[in-house]
Formats: structure tokens, sequence, C-alpha cells
């Protein structure tokens, strides 16, 4: 298990460079006392390892910048991948000082070995667009959502995609979550795109991934009990991880088709491949044994592909 004695460990994403299995993760002291506080003051740590499991806790990658900054509040959840030239780039949200955490952007800093990371200027690189996004102004929701940024290179080689936590601009409270979309062909500039999803019953659909498994795409996020409509509350009580089938890595994704992992102490997992080349699931324990919330993360689960293109425990 990836636990700190003084940080609480939460949302997590991960790099593989050759044989290192590299971790980037949400971290907040302890000594704050209530869990709900680490979201404004979270940055991120580091953590490598060989087989997913066992940690060697490295240099912290990204912390606030000096205010006033549109990322000088906290750092949350984002993605890293390897450009064309060889450089690594972080693709992280942010909340600021300035709007009271209330508005979330996305930016960007790039590295060469996944130790030291620069920010690529000091503007964010995205941030909703109220065409197709709620955004602050009209919003029905507690903050505008636009945050875990999930970075795929174009399977056709036509660029990069970003998928995003986002909602709707119109809608019930909760029936508004959808993956947003953006696009690029160089990292530097993206152009936000129409969602990728329909409204679904999720009030937001947090920290989406799509992921190959034997050769089938499949769609990975997460969104508790509280977040979901009354409707898919009834009919699917069991919460945390969701799973939803896939035309393609870039889709249509069936979010109506959606069902929640059997297990859902786990949060704000991602696909990863174990040493047998085996899919697993490697997220924090949301409430695990219901203790609550831990701050740490468990061994990833096994899993398996469902004929429907859902995953279930191997």
């Amino acid at each position: 298990m990836l636990r700190r004695d003084d940080l609480w460990i939460w949302d997590s994403w991960p790099v593989e460079d050759g044989d290192d299995r590299h971790l980037f993760y949400l971290q907040a002291p302890r000594a704050l006392g209530d869990p709900i506080a680490r979201h404004t003051h979270a940055a991120v740590g580091h953590a490598v390892s060989a087989d997913w499991e066992h940690w060697t806790i490295l240099p912290d990658a990204l912390t606030t910048a000096p205010s006033p900054a549109w990322d000088d509040l906290a750092i949350w959840t984002g993605s890293i991948v390897r450009g064309d030239t060889g450089r690594w780039h972080f693709f992280y949200t942010a909340i600021s000082h300035g709007d009271g955490g209330r508005v979330q952007r996305i930016g960007r800093a790039d590295s060469d070995d996944l130790i030291t990371w620069h920010r690529a200027g000091a503007e964010p690189l995205l941030c909703a667009d109220p065409r197709w996004y709620e955004t602050v102004d009209q919003m029905d929701w507690h903050e505008e959502t636009w945050r875990d940024p999930w970075v795929l290179r174009d399977p056709a080689g036509d660029g990069w995609h970003m998928l995003i936590t986002a909602r709707a601009r119109n809608g019930p409270r909760y029936d508004r979550g959808v993956i947003g979309h953006a696009r690029s062909a160089d990292f530097g500039t993206w152009e936000v795109q129409p969602p990728l999803t329909a409204r679904a019953g999720f009030g937001h659909m947090e920290v989406p991934q799509v992921s190959m498994i034997d050769g089938r795409p499949v769609l990975t996020f997460c969104c508790l009990a509280p977040e979901l409509s009354a409707e898919r509350r009834q009919a699917t009580p069991m919460t945390g991880m969701w799973s939803a089938p896939a035309t393609s890595i870039i889709g249509p994704y069936d979010v109506a088709a959606a069902i929640p992992f059997d297990d859902p102490s786990i949060y704000a997992a991602h696909l990863v491949n174990l040493a047998d080349g085996k899919p697993a699931l490697l997220g924090f324990a949301d409430d695990r044994d219901g203790h609550g919330f831990d701050g740490a993360i468990p061994p990833p689960i096994p899993v398996i592909l469902r004929p429907d293109g859902t995953v279930t425990h191997r």
C-alpha cells in the first residue's frame, strides 16, 4: 500500500517509463485534521515502483504557484504523456484564491526526466467553453467543473485528444455530467470541442480514462451516490468506480450502459497493466471496511472485461 504517515494521498495517475512504474498523486497534510480540507491544500507527490505495489517516494512533482496566479490555491488531478520530442507533458487541474476556488482550469508543465517540472507559461491552457459547458455565471452546481484532463494520442495519428470532467450547460442538477473534449496538434494550442457523451444520470464523471482491454476500448470514471440522479441512484446503489462500453478510444461511449465496479470503496482509479500483462484498477480507498477515508492507495485490483464491455473483478 502507498501510504504516508504525514500526508493524505488520494487521486493518482500512472506513467510507465521502461521498467519503472511512476505514480503521481494528490497529497495534503494529515495535520489539517478534516479530510475535506485537503481539497484546498493539494499538491502533487510522486513515487516509483517496479510492480505498482512496492513504492519509493520521489521529490514532489508540482506545488502551487506564488500568488496571484490561476493555480495558486491547489493543484488537482491530471495526466502525463510523452510527446514526439521525447519530453514529458503534465496536464493538470488547478484552482485559485482569486475566485475562491470556484473555477477549475487546466494547465501544463513539462519535464525531461519525470522528476523536475516547469510550468508552460503563466496562463491556463484551457477553460470551460460556455457554448457547451456549464460555467460559473450560470451554473447549477457548487463549482465550475473543468478538471481531470486525460490526454491520449489520436489513433489515426491526427494530433491529441483530451478527455475532461465537465458539466453540460443545461439539464437537471444531477444529470449534467459529461465527458468534455479538446483537441490539439502540438500540445501548445488546444481547441475545446462539444462533449463526447450525452447526459446519463451523473452529476459529474470524475477522473475519466479510456483504455484497451483484450483489444476492446472501455471508458472508466467515478461518481458517488450523492452526485447521481435519483433514477440512477435507485437502480444502481453501489457506487464509486464506473465503466462503460466504447466503440473506439475516442468514442462513442455508451454512458447510459455504465455500471458500477463491484468494489464500491475504490475511487479515482486508473487501469494499469500488471506483470502478467493483465489489467488492474489502481485507485485510492475512499471508505474501505467502513473505516472512512484513510488517504492511501491499496494494491491494484485485477480485473477482466465483461462481454458487455464493462469491467469486473478477475
